[in-house]
Protein backbone atom coordinates (compact mmCIF):
# COMPACT_ATOMS: atom_id res chain seq x y z
CA UNK A 1 0.00 0.00 0.00
CA UNK A 2 1.23 3.49 -0.87
CA UNK A 3 1.26 5.54 2.31
CA UNK A 4 -0.29 9.01 2.30
CA UNK A 5 2.31 11.53 1.24
CA UNK A 6 3.50 14.10 3.73
CA UNK A 7 3.81 17.79 2.98
CA UNK A 8 7.49 17.64 2.16
CA UNK A 9 6.91 14.84 -0.34
CA UNK A 10 4.06 16.80 -1.89
CA UNK A 11 6.29 19.88 -2.30
CA UNK A 12 8.96 17.77 -3.98
CA UNK A 13 6.43 16.26 -6.41
CA UNK A 14 5.04 19.71 -7.18
CA UNK A 15 8.57 20.93 -7.93
CA UNK A 16 9.09 18.09 -10.43
CA UNK A 17 5.69 18.62 -12.02
CA UNK A 18 4.36 15.18 -10.99
CA UNK A 19 1.57 16.91 -9.07
CA UNK A 20 -0.05 20.03 -10.52
CA UNK A 21 -3.47 19.99 -8.79
CA UNK A 22 -4.45 19.67 -5.13
CA UNK A 23 -8.06 18.95 -4.17
CA UNK A 24 -8.67 20.86 -0.92
CA UNK A 25 -11.77 19.21 0.50
CA UNK A 26 -14.03 19.00 3.50
CA UNK A 27 -16.95 16.68 4.18
CA UNK A 28 -20.41 18.24 4.17
CA UNK A 29 -23.54 17.24 6.11
CA UNK A 30 -24.37 14.64 3.45
CA UNK A 31 -20.91 13.05 3.62
CA UNK A 32 -19.76 14.45 0.25
CA UNK A 33 -16.35 15.90 -0.57
CA UNK A 34 -16.68 19.64 -1.19
CA UNK A 35 -13.94 22.17 -1.82
CA UNK A 36 -11.62 23.66 -4.42
CA UNK A 37 -9.04 22.59 -6.96
CA UNK A 38 -5.81 24.45 -6.23
CA UNK A 39 -2.90 24.89 -8.54
CA UNK A 40 -0.36 22.84 -6.66
CA UNK A 41 2.30 25.59 -6.60
CA UNK A 42 -0.12 28.00 -4.95
CA UNK A 43 -1.13 25.35 -2.42
CA UNK A 44 2.38 24.45 -1.26
CA UNK A 45 3.47 28.11 -1.14
CA UNK A 46 0.51 29.75 0.60
CA UNK A 47 -2.84 27.95 0.70
CA UNK A 48 -1.63 24.98 2.74
CA UNK A 49 -2.34 27.17 5.77
CA UNK A 50 -5.98 27.96 5.03
CA UNK A 51 -8.59 28.84 2.45
CA UNK A 52 -12.25 29.83 2.67
CA UNK A 53 -15.71 28.63 1.74
CA UNK A 54 -19.24 29.95 2.13
CA UNK A 55 -20.87 28.89 5.39
CA UNK A 56 -24.01 27.69 3.62
CA UNK A 57 -22.08 24.56 2.62
CA UNK A 58 -22.85 23.12 6.05
CA UNK A 59 -26.52 24.08 5.82
CA UNK A 60 -27.69 22.70 2.48
CA UNK A 61 -29.59 19.66 1.31
CA UNK A 62 -28.71 17.09 -1.37
CA UNK A 63 -29.74 19.51 -4.11
CA UNK A 64 -27.68 22.36 -2.62
CA UNK A 65 -30.75 24.34 -1.63
CA UNK A 66 -30.37 26.85 1.21
CA UNK A 67 -33.29 26.16 3.59
CA UNK A 68 -34.29 28.65 6.24
CA UNK A 69 -34.40 27.80 9.91
CA UNK A 70 -30.69 27.34 10.64
CA UNK A 71 -29.14 29.35 13.46
CA UNK A 72 -25.64 29.03 11.98
CA UNK A 73 -26.34 30.91 8.74
CA UNK A 74 -29.20 32.44 6.81
CA UNK A 75 -30.19 34.99 4.20
CA UNK A 76 -30.73 37.43 7.08
CA UNK A 77 -27.15 36.96 8.24
CA UNK A 78 -25.84 37.32 4.70
CA UNK A 79 -24.03 33.98 4.40
CA UNK A 80 -20.46 34.61 5.44
CA UNK A 81 -17.32 32.48 5.27
CA UNK A 82 -15.80 29.52 7.04
CA UNK A 83 -12.09 28.81 7.12
CA UNK A 84 -10.90 25.52 5.69
CA UNK A 85 -7.75 24.43 7.51
CA UNK A 86 -5.96 21.62 5.64
CA UNK A 87 -5.02 18.64 7.83
CA UNK A 88 -1.64 17.95 6.27
CA UNK A 89 -1.58 14.43 7.72
CA UNK A 90 -4.33 13.52 5.22
CA UNK A 91 -2.37 14.38 2.06
CA UNK A 92 -2.60 11.55 -0.44
CA UNK A 93 -2.41 10.96 -4.19
CA UNK A 94 -5.54 10.62 -6.32
CA UNK A 95 -4.31 7.98 -8.79
CA UNK A 96 -7.46 7.93 -10.91
CA UNK A 97 -6.95 11.64 -11.76
CA UNK A 98 -3.79 12.77 -13.54
CA UNK A 99 -1.29 14.86 -11.55
CA UNK A 100 -3.65 15.23 -8.58
CA UNK A 101 -3.35 15.02 -4.80
CA UNK A 102 -5.99 15.48 -2.09
CA UNK A 103 -6.07 16.90 1.42
CA UNK A 104 -8.95 16.95 3.91
CA UNK A 105 -9.74 20.05 5.92
CA UNK A 106 -11.18 20.97 9.27
CA UNK A 107 -13.83 23.70 9.18
CA UNK A 108 -13.21 26.69 11.45
CA UNK A 109 -15.25 29.74 12.40
CA UNK A 110 -14.07 32.74 10.38
CA UNK A 111 -13.93 35.03 13.41
CA UNK A 112 -12.83 32.81 16.29
CA UNK A 113 -10.83 30.18 14.35
CA UNK A 114 -12.50 27.57 16.55
CA UNK A 115 -13.97 24.37 15.08
CA UNK A 116 -17.50 24.75 13.71
CA UNK A 117 -19.55 22.58 16.11
CA UNK A 118 -21.78 21.00 13.41
CA UNK A 119 -18.90 20.22 11.05
CA UNK A 120 -19.07 16.40 10.76
CA UNK A 121 -15.32 15.92 11.16
CA UNK A 122 -15.31 18.19 14.23
CA UNK A 123 -18.21 16.24 15.72
CA UNK A 124 -16.32 12.97 15.42
CA UNK A 125 -13.08 14.48 16.74
CA UNK A 126 -14.96 15.77 19.80
CA UNK A 127 -16.16 12.29 20.72
CA UNK A 128 -12.72 10.80 20.02
CA UNK A 129 -11.25 13.37 22.42
CA UNK A 130 -13.75 12.32 25.10
CA UNK A 131 -12.67 8.71 24.66
CA UNK A 132 -9.01 9.70 24.78
CA UNK A 133 -9.57 11.46 28.11
CA UNK A 134 -10.91 8.13 29.40
CA UNK A 135 -7.80 6.33 28.12
CA UNK A 136 -9.48 4.59 25.17
CA UNK A 137 -9.18 4.57 21.40
CA UNK A 138 -12.03 3.56 19.10
CA UNK A 139 -11.26 1.42 16.08
CA UNK A 140 -13.87 1.00 13.40
CA UNK A 141 -14.60 -0.33 9.94
CA UNK A 142 -17.48 0.63 7.67
CA UNK A 143 -18.81 -1.54 4.86
CA UNK A 144 -19.60 0.31 1.65
CA UNK A 145 -22.50 -1.27 -0.25
CA UNK A 146 -23.71 0.20 -3.52
CA UNK A 147 -25.32 -0.68 -6.84
CA UNK A 148 -23.47 -0.56 -10.14
CA UNK A 149 -25.57 0.22 -13.23
CA UNK A 150 -24.95 -0.53 -16.90
CA UNK A 151 -25.53 3.02 -18.14
CA UNK A 152 -23.77 6.26 -17.24
CA UNK A 153 -25.00 8.92 -14.82
CA UNK A 154 -25.78 11.24 -17.75
CA UNK A 155 -27.78 8.61 -19.64
CA UNK A 156 -29.78 7.65 -16.57
CA UNK A 157 -30.52 11.28 -15.69
CA UNK A 158 -31.67 12.08 -19.23
CA UNK A 159 -34.00 9.07 -19.09
CA UNK A 160 -35.60 10.39 -15.92
CA UNK A 161 -34.08 7.68 -13.71
CA UNK A 162 -36.48 5.13 -15.23
CA UNK A 163 -35.83 1.64 -16.53
CA UNK A 164 -32.72 1.32 -14.37
CA UNK A 165 -30.61 -1.66 -15.41
CA UNK A 166 -28.07 -3.11 -12.94
CA UNK A 167 -24.80 -4.19 -14.51
CA UNK A 168 -25.57 -7.84 -13.71
CA UNK A 169 -28.67 -9.86 -14.54
CA UNK A 170 -29.09 -11.94 -11.40
CA UNK A 171 -28.19 -12.06 -7.72
CA UNK A 172 -24.46 -12.29 -7.12
CA UNK A 173 -23.70 -12.64 -3.41
CA UNK A 174 -20.08 -13.89 -3.32
CA UNK A 175 -20.51 -14.97 -6.97
CA UNK A 176 -17.11 -14.93 -8.69
CA UNK A 177 -18.33 -15.40 -12.27
CA UNK A 178 -20.79 -12.51 -11.92
CA UNK A 179 -18.24 -10.22 -10.34
CA UNK A 180 -15.71 -11.09 -13.05
CA UNK A 181 -18.06 -9.29 -15.47
CA UNK A 182 -17.75 -6.16 -13.29
CA UNK A 183 -13.95 -6.11 -12.96
CA UNK A 184 -13.62 -3.35 -15.57
CA UNK A 185 -14.92 -1.03 -12.83
CA UNK A 186 -14.23 -2.84 -9.56
CA UNK A 187 -10.55 -3.63 -10.22
CA UNK A 188 -9.64 0.04 -10.81
CA UNK A 189 -11.62 0.99 -7.69
CA UNK A 190 -9.63 -1.41 -5.50
CA UNK A 191 -6.26 -0.60 -7.05
CA UNK A 192 -6.66 3.17 -7.23
CA UNK A 193 -7.87 3.40 -3.64
CA UNK A 194 -5.03 1.17 -2.44
CA UNK A 195 -2.54 3.38 -4.28
CA UNK A 196 -4.16 6.41 -2.61
CA UNK A 197 -3.21 4.99 0.77
CA UNK A 198 -6.50 3.38 1.79
CA UNK A 199 -6.07 -0.10 3.33
CA UNK A 200 -8.44 -1.87 0.93
CA UNK A 201 -9.21 -5.48 1.84
CA UNK A 202 -11.56 -6.71 -0.87
CA UNK A 203 -14.67 -6.24 -2.92
CA UNK A 204 -17.45 -8.77 -3.39
CA UNK A 205 -20.82 -9.23 -4.95
CA UNK A 206 -23.59 -8.38 -2.51
CA UNK A 207 -27.06 -9.89 -2.35
CA UNK A 208 -28.78 -8.30 -5.34
CA UNK A 209 -28.06 -8.11 -9.04
CA UNK A 210 -25.46 -5.41 -9.59
CA UNK A 211 -24.92 -4.87 -5.87
CA UNK A 212 -21.32 -4.46 -4.70
CA UNK A 213 -19.51 -4.26 -1.40
CA UNK A 214 -16.12 -2.71 -0.69
CA UNK A 215 -14.33 -3.48 2.58
CA UNK A 216 -11.58 -1.39 4.14
CA UNK A 217 -9.34 -2.58 6.95
CA UNK A 218 -10.21 -1.88 10.60
CA UNK A 219 -8.68 1.50 11.55
CA UNK A 220 -8.77 4.28 14.16
CA UNK A 221 -12.16 6.00 14.06
CA UNK A 222 -11.13 9.22 12.30
CA UNK A 223 -9.11 7.34 9.68
CA UNK A 224 -12.09 5.05 9.12
CA UNK A 225 -14.41 7.99 8.42
CA UNK A 226 -11.83 9.63 6.13
CA UNK A 227 -11.37 6.37 4.21
CA UNK A 228 -15.12 5.91 3.83
CA UNK A 229 -15.71 9.41 2.45
CA UNK A 230 -12.80 9.25 0.03
CA UNK A 231 -13.78 5.76 -1.14
CA UNK A 232 -17.42 6.70 -1.72
CA UNK A 233 -16.32 9.70 -3.77
CA UNK A 234 -13.81 7.62 -5.73
CA UNK A 235 -16.33 4.88 -6.51
CA UNK A 236 -18.60 7.42 -8.20
CA UNK A 237 -15.76 9.07 -10.11
CA UNK A 238 -14.18 5.84 -11.30
CA UNK A 239 -17.55 4.41 -12.38
CA UNK A 240 -18.20 7.65 -14.28
CA UNK A 241 -14.81 7.36 -16.01
CA UNK A 242 -15.84 3.91 -17.26
CA UNK A 243 -19.27 4.97 -18.53
CA UNK A 244 -21.12 3.38 -15.61
CA UNK A 245 -23.18 4.73 -12.73
CA UNK A 246 -23.29 3.83 -9.06
CA UNK A 247 -25.80 4.65 -6.37
CA UNK A 248 -25.57 4.71 -2.61
CA UNK A 249 -29.33 5.24 -2.35
CA UNK A 250 -30.37 2.63 0.25
CA UNK A 251 -33.49 1.46 -1.59
CA UNK A 252 -33.63 2.19 -5.31
CA UNK A 253 -36.47 -0.28 -5.98
CA UNK A 254 -39.10 -1.67 -3.61
CA UNK A 255 -38.58 -5.21 -4.89
CA UNK A 256 -34.80 -5.11 -4.47
CA UNK A 257 -32.75 -5.60 -1.33
CA UNK A 258 -31.38 -2.32 0.00
CA UNK A 259 -27.79 -1.21 0.58
CA UNK A 260 -26.32 -0.73 4.03
CA UNK A 261 -23.22 0.57 5.68
CA UNK A 262 -22.61 -1.67 8.67
CA UNK A 263 -20.22 -0.22 11.24
CA UNK A 264 -17.88 -2.53 13.17
CA UNK A 265 -16.35 -1.09 16.33
CA UNK A 266 -14.33 -1.81 19.44
CA UNK A 267 -12.32 0.07 22.06
CA UNK A 268 -8.60 -0.29 22.70
CA UNK A 269 -6.41 0.72 25.63
CA UNK A 270 -2.60 0.92 25.50
CA UNK A 271 -2.57 -1.08 22.28
CA UNK A 272 -4.70 -3.90 23.71
CA UNK A 273 -8.28 -4.80 22.85
CA UNK A 274 -10.37 -3.48 25.76
CA UNK A 275 -13.42 -5.46 24.64
CA UNK A 276 -11.69 -8.81 25.23
CA UNK A 277 -12.01 -10.86 28.42
CA UNK A 278 -11.64 -14.59 27.84
CA UNK A 279 -13.03 -15.36 31.30
CA UNK A 280 -16.45 -13.90 30.50
CA UNK A 281 -19.30 -15.12 28.25
CA UNK A 282 -18.53 -14.75 24.53
CA UNK A 283 -15.11 -13.34 25.47
CA UNK A 284 -16.74 -9.93 26.11
CA UNK A 285 -15.30 -7.65 28.78
CA UNK A 286 -17.52 -5.77 31.22
CA UNK A 287 -16.50 -2.61 29.39
CA UNK A 288 -17.82 -4.01 26.13
CA UNK A 289 -21.12 -4.86 27.80
CA UNK A 290 -21.52 -1.30 29.07
CA UNK A 291 -20.57 0.16 25.68
CA UNK A 292 -23.03 -2.08 23.83
CA UNK A 293 -25.78 -1.33 26.33
CA UNK A 294 -25.31 2.37 25.56
CA UNK A 295 -25.39 1.72 21.81
CA UNK A 296 -28.66 -0.17 22.12
CA UNK A 297 -30.41 2.06 24.67
CA UNK A 298 -29.81 5.22 22.68
CA UNK A 299 -30.16 3.77 19.17
CA UNK A 300 -33.56 5.45 18.64
CA UNK A 301 -32.02 8.79 19.65
CA UNK A 302 -29.31 8.65 17.00
CA UNK A 303 -31.09 6.73 14.23
CA UNK A 304 -31.24 9.92 12.16
CA UNK A 305 -27.43 9.90 11.95
CA UNK A 306 -27.63 6.38 10.50
CA UNK A 307 -30.63 7.00 8.23
CA UNK A 308 -30.87 10.69 7.24
CA UNK A 309 -33.42 10.67 4.38
CA UNK A 310 -36.98 9.55 3.68
CA UNK A 311 -35.68 6.77 1.45
CA UNK A 312 -33.40 5.48 4.22
CA UNK A 313 -36.38 4.01 6.06
CA UNK A 314 -37.66 2.02 3.06
CA UNK A 315 -34.72 -0.32 3.68
CA UNK A 316 -35.92 -1.53 7.11
CA UNK A 317 -37.94 -4.57 6.07
CA UNK A 318 -38.34 -8.16 7.27
CA UNK A 319 -36.46 -10.86 5.43
CA UNK A 320 -34.01 -8.52 3.71
CA UNK A 321 -31.07 -8.69 6.14
CA UNK A 322 -31.84 -5.10 7.09
CA UNK A 323 -32.72 -4.84 10.80
CA UNK A 324 -35.97 -3.63 12.29
CA UNK A 325 -35.17 -4.03 16.03
CA UNK A 326 -32.63 -2.38 18.36
CA UNK A 327 -31.42 -5.54 20.11
CA UNK A 328 -28.23 -7.57 19.94
CA UNK A 329 -27.61 -11.16 19.03
CA UNK A 330 -24.60 -13.42 18.59
CA UNK A 331 -23.57 -13.69 14.94
CA UNK A 332 -27.17 -13.14 13.85
CA UNK A 333 -27.85 -10.89 10.90
CA UNK A 334 -31.51 -10.32 11.79
CA UNK A 335 -30.59 -8.10 14.77
CA UNK A 336 -29.78 -4.39 14.81
CA UNK A 337 -26.51 -5.15 16.61
CA UNK A 338 -24.49 -8.30 15.91
CA UNK A 339 -21.76 -9.64 18.15
CA UNK A 340 -18.90 -10.69 15.86
CA UNK A 341 -15.81 -12.71 16.69
CA UNK A 342 -17.19 -14.22 19.90
CA UNK A 343 -14.54 -16.02 21.99
CA UNK A 344 -11.72 -14.49 19.91
CA UNK A 345 -9.36 -11.54 20.19
CA UNK A 346 -11.39 -9.93 17.40
CA UNK A 347 -14.61 -9.68 19.40
CA UNK A 348 -16.50 -6.56 18.36
CA UNK A 349 -19.97 -5.19 17.78
CA UNK A 350 -21.44 -4.54 14.36
CA UNK A 351 -24.20 -1.95 14.06
CA UNK A 352 -26.40 -3.05 11.15
CA UNK A 353 -28.85 -0.14 11.22
CA UNK A 354 -26.98 2.33 9.03
CA UNK A 355 -27.78 2.63 5.36
CA UNK A 356 -25.40 3.24 2.48
CA UNK A 357 -26.39 6.93 2.57
CA UNK A 358 -25.01 7.63 6.06
CA UNK A 359 -22.34 10.22 6.76
CA UNK A 360 -19.62 8.15 8.51
CA UNK A 361 -18.46 11.01 10.72
CA UNK A 362 -21.96 11.62 12.09
CA UNK A 363 -22.73 7.92 12.50
CA UNK A 364 -19.46 7.16 14.27
CA UNK A 365 -19.68 10.25 16.48
CA UNK A 366 -23.19 9.33 17.62
CA UNK A 367 -22.28 5.72 18.35
CA UNK A 368 -19.13 6.63 20.29
CA UNK A 369 -21.19 9.11 22.33
CA UNK A 370 -23.76 6.39 23.08
CA UNK A 371 -21.01 3.94 24.04
CA UNK A 372 -19.41 6.49 26.35
CA UNK A 373 -22.78 7.08 28.01
CA UNK A 374 -23.14 3.35 28.54
CA UNK A 375 -19.71 3.21 30.20
CA UNK A 376 -20.30 6.31 32.32
CA UNK A 377 -23.66 5.03 33.58
CA UNK A 378 -22.44 1.41 33.92
CA UNK A 379 -25.42 0.25 31.90
CA UNK A 380 -26.08 -3.48 32.04
CA UNK A 381 -26.35 -5.33 28.76
CA UNK A 382 -29.55 -7.33 28.38
CA UNK A 383 -29.23 -11.01 27.39
CA UNK A 384 -28.70 -11.74 23.73
CA UNK A 385 -31.79 -12.16 21.59
CA UNK A 386 -31.95 -15.49 19.78
CA UNK A 387 -33.77 -16.76 16.73
CA UNK A 388 -35.50 -14.63 14.13
CA UNK A 389 -35.35 -11.13 15.61
CA UNK A 390 -37.82 -9.86 13.00
CA UNK A 391 -40.52 -11.83 14.85
CA UNK A 392 -39.56 -10.71 18.37
CA UNK A 393 -42.56 -8.67 19.44
CA UNK A 394 -40.88 -7.63 22.71
CA UNK A 395 -37.84 -6.03 21.04
CA UNK A 396 -37.72 -2.25 20.59
CA UNK A 397 -38.33 -1.10 17.03
CA UNK A 398 -35.97 1.12 15.14
CA UNK A 399 -37.79 4.39 14.28
CA UNK A 400 -39.60 3.41 11.08
CA UNK A 401 -39.84 6.82 9.43
CA UNK A 402 -37.78 9.97 9.14
CA UNK A 403 -40.52 11.79 11.06
CA UNK A 404 -40.13 9.43 14.02
CA UNK A 405 -36.32 9.65 13.93
CA UNK A 406 -36.51 13.45 13.79
CA UNK A 407 -38.54 13.53 16.99
CA UNK A 408 -36.20 11.17 18.86
CA UNK A 409 -33.30 13.36 17.74
CA UNK A 410 -35.04 16.59 18.77
CA UNK A 411 -35.96 15.24 22.20
CA UNK A 412 -32.69 13.44 22.99
CA UNK A 413 -31.33 14.67 26.31
CA UNK A 414 -28.35 12.36 25.83
CA UNK A 415 -27.35 13.79 22.43
CA UNK A 416 -27.82 17.36 23.60
CA UNK A 417 -25.44 16.70 26.49
CA UNK A 418 -22.89 14.89 24.29
CA UNK A 419 -22.97 17.07 21.18
CA UNK A 420 -24.51 20.37 22.28
CA UNK A 421 -27.94 21.92 21.80
CA UNK A 422 -26.75 23.87 18.77
CA UNK A 423 -25.62 20.71 16.96
CA UNK A 424 -28.83 18.83 17.70
CA UNK A 425 -30.94 21.79 16.58
CA UNK A 426 -28.90 22.08 13.38
CA UNK A 427 -29.40 18.47 12.34
CA UNK A 428 -33.01 18.44 13.50
CA UNK A 429 -33.62 21.28 11.06
CA UNK A 430 -31.88 19.28 8.32
CA UNK A 431 -34.19 16.34 9.02
CA UNK A 432 -37.28 18.57 9.06
CA UNK A 433 -36.36 20.11 5.73
CA UNK A 434 -35.85 16.73 4.11
CA UNK A 435 -39.34 15.70 5.20
CA UNK A 436 -40.87 19.03 4.11
CA UNK A 437 -39.38 18.65 0.64
CA UNK A 438 -40.70 15.10 0.29
CA UNK A 439 -44.16 16.04 1.53
CA UNK A 440 -44.65 18.70 -1.14
CA UNK A 441 -43.71 16.44 -4.07
CA UNK A 442 -46.20 14.32 -6.00
CA UNK A 443 -44.60 10.92 -6.66
CA UNK A 444 -44.87 8.59 -9.65
CA UNK A 445 -46.45 6.00 -7.35
CA UNK A 446 -49.31 8.33 -6.42
CA UNK A 447 -50.03 9.21 -10.04
CA UNK A 448 -49.92 5.62 -11.29
CA UNK A 449 -52.08 4.41 -8.42
CA UNK A 450 -54.72 7.10 -8.45
CA UNK A 451 -54.80 8.77 -11.86
CA UNK A 452 -57.65 6.65 -13.20
CA UNK A 453 -58.87 4.75 -10.15
CA UNK A 454 -59.20 7.49 -7.55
Amino acid sequence: MTKPRDFDTLKAMVATGDIDTVLVCFVDMQGRLMGKRFHAVNFVETSFKETHCCNYLLATDLEMATPDGYASCSWQEGYGDYILAPDLTTIRPVPWLEGTALVLCDVLDHHTHKPVPHDPRAMLKKQIARLDAMGFEAKMATELEFFLFAKSFDEIRKEGFRNLEPISGYKEDYHIFQTTKEESVMRPIRNHLFAAGLPIENSKGEAEAGQEELNIRYSPALDCADYHSIAKHAIKEIAWQHGRATTFLPKWHHDRVGSSSHVHQSLWKDGEAAFVDSSRPYGMSKLMGHYMAGLIKYAPDYTYFLAPYVNSYKRFAKGTFAPTKTVWSVDNRTAGFRLCGAETKGVRVECRIGGSDLNPYLAQAAMIAAGIKGIEDQLELAPATTGDVYEDAKATNIPRTLRAATETLRNSVFLRAAMGDDVVEHYTRAAEWEQEEFDRVVTDWEIERGFERA
